[in-house]
């Protein structure tokens, strides 16, 4: 996806908006086939965009950058850690900027000392755990644990406790300090929450579209990274968000949905096929980029799920 290109209204200056997270099932390979598949009005009509699961934001960076029409956004995730990342980056990027670039310095003077980057890594991984720091400060942890993490995974056991080991980047960037800023200036027109997805209905306007990525539906019992939050997003839940999108589609509000293609692993497995089956159901190419072996990584298809017909 190319960088999304925002104008600042004080300056002449163009600013790049772009996830400032790596995210296992992240967006951006899916972005022409998301735009391939918006509602026929989506330009004209003025929606409200709320997005109920938002992970690294790949989608709505893109839309807001380019459809200015959408007056007023809603995000939404059960990670409290990441939606207060957000928050902290809508209202204080400066002081955050400052606690990265700081972690950043001591990280980079380690670089030729893997025993003392190990031991600074899980230093950081005890402190982000404990919980105790100010919000700004756990916002910083949150996204240097992200840059450092083995393959930027977001994972935690069942009692909320982040775990995956160090990652292998030599130098990684830890302190963006242009895109904290350009994402901060995106930020000023959403509506930031945390809490389950069905909240979010309560946001709705007269015009408004919801895109879902949830955790997704593993392929096999080892491709799952659905980990994101303490309680596993299991078939329960997936029934629940169809439910969930039926109520949407009652109500008048258009909506589309991402979700891992079981039926290609397995060709028995109807499971999607059959939960929405009174909904338009598209296959579409992705890319895997997040698999612990590198010969697993590499195209498959992926569901756009939609309560509406695409010309």
């Amino acid at each position: 996806m190319n960088q999304l290109k925002l104008g600042l209204e004080s300056s002449k200056t163009i600013y790049t908006a772009k996830p400032f997270l790596k995210w296992a099932g992240g967006k951006t390979q899916l972005i022409k086939e998301i735009e391939n598949n918006l509602p026929g009005d989506f330009k004209k009509s003025n929606y409200t965009y709320i997005e109920p699961f938002i992970g690294s934001g790949a989608v709505m960076f893109w839309l807001l950058s380019n459809y200015p029409e959408i007056k007023k956004a809603v995000i939404n995730d059960i990670n409290s850690d990441l939606t207060n990342t957000y928050r902290i980056i809508s209202s204080n990027p400066e002081e955050l900027i400052s606690i990265l670039n700081q972690i950043q310095i001591e990280f980079y003077s380690l670089e030729n000392n893997q025993e003392l980057k190990s031991e600074y890594y899980y230093k950081k991984r005890e402190l982000y755990n404990l919980r105790q720091s100010d919000q700004t400060t756990q916002a910083a942890l949150f996204i240097f644990l992200n840059r450092t993490c083995f393959n930027g995974l977001y994972r935690v056991n069942k009692n909320n406790e982040f775990n995956v080991p160090l990652g292998s980047y030599k130098r990684p960037t830890i302190c963006d300090t242009e895109n904290i800023r350009a994402v901060s200036k995106v930020l000023q027109k959403v509506e930031i929450l945390c809490g389950d997805f069905e909240q979010t209905i309560h946001y709705a306007q007269k015009n408004t579209f919801f895109y879902f990525d949830p955790p997704y539906k593993p392929l096999n019992n080892t491709s799952s990274f659905n980990s994101y939050a303490k309680d596993e997003f299991n078939d329960k839940q997936q029934i629940r968000l169809k439910n969930f999108c039926l109520k949407l589609n009652e109500s008048g509000y258009k909506w589309m949905l991402s979700n891992s293609d079981v039926k290609g692993a397995d060709n028995e497995n109807n499971f999607f096929d059959e939960l929405y089956s009174e909904f338009n159901i598209n296959r579409v190419k992705a890319t895997r980029r997040i698999n612990s072996n590198a010969e697993k990584r590499g195209e498959l298809n992926e569901l756009l799920i939609t309560n509406y017909s695409v010309k």
